[in-house]
């Protein structure tokens, strides 16, 4: 759903807003009165996300102001609410620029397209003194609010994000933001007297009975921030038959930090790939900085990746797949994670925002998923997606893995656990930055999922043997 998709279905939706609002009144009742016990009267307050502008005037702020990419929603909110300032902007691409005391992003998440994005503009409108706080709703939820809209209980949406409270936590953590509390309230959001005071003011609040509540929330403020280092960078594609993404990784890929160097891995193409980054390299000579390795036939993506390391010389190496699955407009992003010093370990995951159709198997997803928990426990760091092709450490980092190498075997056709695991076994930290996954659109998958399932089984019982039983 683009951008003007979701602009054009909130503007039709904004004249109802108030009856939906009314339909579930209990629950928006206590998600002001919790939202009341956080923010004191007469502060100034930013809600993004405003809609019809409700919040700001039961908060009662000195300096209130609301934004909206809506423009309905911005109309309705200053008819009811004249003495509140309400604008329309967009906080993925904001211009508002004064500083508040406490800002709200009340179940808004869920609808951004890049959170992100989305929390570095938050930086624009926060001081060191400013509390942050979100709210969105618990995923487990996702089937019982479905049912309520269709049988027109809860306000129709489209489809959303569901991202954990640790997914926003990190994302979070990446644009210099830390979490000061976070926790779930609302177990029971129907108005019953009596039944839903005891369940969402005393079973609420109980040990494993409250990861069942229907809002999640967070507060957080402002990291204290350091001076951001400038480094050289390298982006290695593998490559094998991808003629029809060549251009596109060369176009596509942004200039990052002092220098950029693209180096392409070809595993003995016969489609013309290799003639085709020649003649890349040739257009643009003098713009970027292109090199083709030539690294022979059936060795692997793990072999390739070792090759264009070997010859990179940039201070910052990151691996790039060729199909463009995985959008190179999205490597600042890691730069940034790892330029800031947020992590020295940056990996990709394609699990946190939803995908494109045929993007990945079922299947695939499922695994995907479970061999994330299982490495998650393994490697005592949080991960998510094991196999997303875009990967980014230093240099330096990388030579230390090479060189304890054989700590874990070199048996690894990918080469994402070998990376993966030597950054674990050095206690590198390992933080994750969220990718929108695309569906291929040239050329064929070079997974196998069960030949190459069974090898990632294999791997998990030699992470286990390395890492948990010595």
């Amino acid at each position: 759903m683009t951008k003007q998709d979701k602009i054009a279905y909130f503007d039709s939706i904004a004249l109802d807003r108030d009856r939906w609002k009314k339909k579930n009144s209990y629950y928006y009742s206590e998600l002001e009165r919790f939202l009341r016990f956080v923010i004191p009267q007469d502060s100034s307050l930013l809600e993004i996300g405003c809609g019809t502008g409700d919040f700001i005037r039961h908060m009662k702020p000195k300096q209130g102001t609301g934004i909206d990419f809506s423009p309905k929603m911005i109309e309705v909110a200053r008819k009811k609410y004249p003495e509140y300032t309400f604008v329309v902007d967009d906080i993925e691409d904001l211009h508002l620029i004064e500083r508040f005391d406490y800002v709200i992003m009340s179940d808004l998440v869920s609808h951004l397209t890049d959170v992100w994005q989305a929390f570095r503009c938050l930086q624009r409108v926060t001081k060191p003194e400013t509390r942050v706080i979100i709210t969105q709703f618990n995923y487990l939820w996702e089937p019982l609010l479905r049912l309520g809209e269709k049988l027109r209980l809860k306000m129709p949406q489209y489809y959303q994000n569901w991202l954990s409270l640790d997914d926003v936590e990190n994302l979070l953590n990446l644009n210099g933001y830390e979490v000061i509390q976070k926790g779930m309230k609302l177990l029971f959001p129907i108005k019953i007297p009596l039944v839903s005071t005891i369940l969402n003011r005393f079973f609420a609040k109980l040990p494993l009975i409250k990861h069942l509540c229907l809002i999640e929330y967070i507060v957080a403020k402002e990291k204290p921030g350091g001076r951001v280092k400038e480094y050289s960078c390298s982006v290695v594609i593998p490559c094998k038959d991808e003629v029809g993404n060549i251009e596109g990784c060369v176009e596509r890929t942004p200039d990052l930090g002092t220098h950029t160097e693209l180096i392409f891995v070809d595993g003995s193409s016969t489609d013309g790939t290799c003639e085709k980054i020649e003649e890349i390299i040739e257009k643009y000579k003098g713009k970027k900085d292109i090199k083709l390795i030539h690294q022979g036939e059936g060795k692997g993506k793990g072999d390739a990746m070792k090759k264009g390391f070997a010859k990179a010389t940039g201070d910052i190496l990151f691996i790039l797949d060729a199909d463009l699955t995985v959008p190179p407009e999205d490597l600042p992003k890691f730069y940034l994670a790892i330029a800031e010093g947020k992590g020295e370990f940056i990996n990709g995951t394609r699990l946190v925002y939803p995908m494109e159709k045929q993007a990945m198997r079922t299947l695939n997803l499922i695994a995907n998923k479970i061999f994330g928990i299982i490495f998650t426990w393994l490697l005592e760091q949080r991960i998510k997606d094991t196999l997303c092709g875009t990967k980014v450490l230093f240099r330096r980092d990388y030579e230390r893995i090479a060189q304890n190498r054989s700590f874990f075997g070199d048996f690894d056709p990918f080469g994402d656990f070998d990376i993966l695991f030597g950054a674990a076994k050095l206690n590198l930290k390992i933080v994750e930055i969220p990718v929108r996954y695309k569906a291929r659109t040239y050329g064929d998958i070079k997974i196998s999922r069960f030949k190459h399932g069974w090898l990632l089984l294999r791997m998990c019982v030699i992470a286990f043997r390395r890492l948990k039983l010595n």
